[in-house]
């Protein structure tokens, strides 16, 4: 496994709450050099990765289980977006239907409940993939201090499962973002995203844990599944 660095500010930036999801995005699709003309985006959101796709392709299907993200997608030519689960099995029987060049997921596919059966639905569709999934690494100074689990997968678990299911390559980054006090970091936590939306803790635990977390930054971990 292959371990990165890199190192960005959030400073006073509140508008920008998906800073990291942005640079993953960055990394995802400037790894892709083929020029794949029919693509797939599972779990799309506002549309990071169409915004970034920069050769031309004749179709691209985005797909998002929240309607406000779709609304918020691109549109236009050859574009289409549809609302689905990623996890529903009704979903990839329409998609069956299309044939794709390659497969694409930035920063959505850590919060399947069940990943080897959707790994398994993506793998159905028969095409190399580009997935990039936060792992246990995200957060972890903050969990250890708070002495709760993490809420998503270990890195070495997703690089055998990229292997298992894709023959992929993977490489996993690490991205550190920095804070000027606790109150901003937490604020940034609340509304990225990132965190799935999960409260584990009580106001009580989580003024706790702002006045004993030990750094003025944030950790993140990707792993990138290429195939």
């Amino acid at each position: 496994m292959n371990v990165s660095n890199e190192f960005s500010r959030y400073a006073d930036h509140y508008g920008e709450h998906n800073i990291i999801q942005e640079k993953v995005a960055d990394r995802l699709i400037g790894a892709i050099a083929d020029a794949p003309k029919a693509l797939l985006d599972i779990g799309c959101g506002h549309g990071a990765v169409t915004q970034r796709i920069h050769w031309s392709y004749t179709h691209l299907i985005a797909v998002d289980f929240a309607p406000r993200m779709l609304e918020l997608h691109p549109k236009g030519k050859g574009i289409e977006c549809i609302y689905g689960d990623f996890d529903n099995p009704e979903l990839y029987a329409y998609l069956k239907e299309h044939r794709f060049d390659r497969i694409i997921s930035a920063s959505a596919l850590q919060w399947s409940p069940d990943l080897a059966h959707t790994f398994g639905l993506i793998r159905s569709l028969g095409a190399p993939v580009s997935l990039a999934i936060f792992t246990a690494g995200t957060f972890r100074t903050l969990f250890e201090t708070a002495g709760i689990p993490p809420l998503l997968r270990d890195a070495e678990v997703l690089e055998v499962m990229g292997e298992t299911y894709f023959g992929a390559r993977c490489e996993t980054v690490r991205y550190s973002l920095s804070f000027e006090n606790t109150r901003e970091m937490f604020r940034y936590i609340k509304r990225s995203g990132v965190s799935g939306n999960r409260n584990i803790l009580s106001y009580k635990e989580m003024k706790a844990l702002m006045n004993n977390y030990p750094k003025n930054y944030l950790e993140f971990e990707v792993i990138f599944i290429e195939s």
